[in-house]
């Protein structure tokens, strides 16, 4: 059997190892300020090494297949971690997790959608699952919080929006405040970083090309590729949460379920 591949990656794991030292440099700071968070450090560290070490290996089995399913499998896994890491941050929300996916996938899915009709991605692993993977990854954020807030705001909110609805106001319009305020909190990070990228740090997908060998000007093309797509798939993500979050906030009568804004 061939092992040269693994004697590859082990002697590539060369300089990760190296890189503890920052890690235990951490550990200690952490111990002699009695911060506790020591075996947090180490336990995340552990974590991420072997959840690298294995999507490494997972991403080079599916480059090396010519079937286009993997892609799709592998961007659907992405997504319901995506959604129940979202569910999870608005947990009051009922069935959270679920409308965290089904919203993360509508942006997501669309957004990709567009970027591969105009060509400017191909239809391959290679670039399909690590710019699915930002795109998932940002817009369950920016989803999460969504749901949070909007969930937070209603609640403290009852009185008035309880009053609209007896005046005939509909769930959308008794909530519209909450909506447009849930939706500039969560994006504003978003926007914030598309407004200062490159001039405080230089983003990951940017970073990673230029160590990887491409002319800086090749990279900030993709980065801006990048940033577009974080907006189109975040925006879209976080607005259809709060349409599918109305029908667990509100009673088909128009009223507000208590239940679910009565829990802290």
């Amino acid at each position: 059997m061939d092992l040269e591949w693994l004697m590859e990656f082990l002697k590539g794991m060369l300089k990760p190892v190296a890189a503890l030292a920052v890690v235990a440099l951490a550990v200690i700071l952490s111990y002699s300020q009695n911060l506790g968070l020591e075996f947090e450090m180490v336990y995340s560290i552990l974590r991420a090494f072997i959840q690298l070490s294995v999507i490494g290996f997972v991403l080079q089995f599916i480059f090396s297949q010519d079937n286009r399913g993997w892609i799709v499998l592998a961007y659907l896994f992405m997504v319901s971690v995506a959604g129940y890491t979202a569910g999870q941050r608005a947990k009051h929300v009922p069935r959270g997790k679920y409308i965290g996916g089904a919203s993360i996938l509508a942006g997501t899915a669309v957004t990709m959608l567009v970027l591969i009709l105009l060509k400017v991605f191909p239809f391959t692993p290679q670039y399909i699952i690590p710019v699915a993977g930002m795109m998932v990854g940002n817009s369950m954020t920016v989803t999460g919080v969504t749901m949070k807030r909007l969930r937070d705001d209603i609640k403290i909110q009852m009185s008035l929006v309880e009053t609209a609805l007896a005046l005939g106001a509909t769930p959308r319009q008794a909530t519209l405040q909450q909506v447009k305020r849930s939706l500039v909190i969560s994006l504003s990070p978003v926007l914030d970083n598309a407004k200062t990228v490159g001039l405080i740090s230089l983003p990951g997908a940017m970073t990673g090309l230029i160590m990887g060998g491409a002319s800086p000007l090749e990279a900030i093309q993709l980065q801006i590729v990048v940033m577009n797509m974080h907006i189109g798939a975040s925006t879209l993500s976080s607005i259809m949460s709060t349409y599918l979050c109305w029908p667990s906030f509100f009673t088909k009568a128009y009223q507000l379920e208590t239940n679910v804004f009565s829990s802290d």
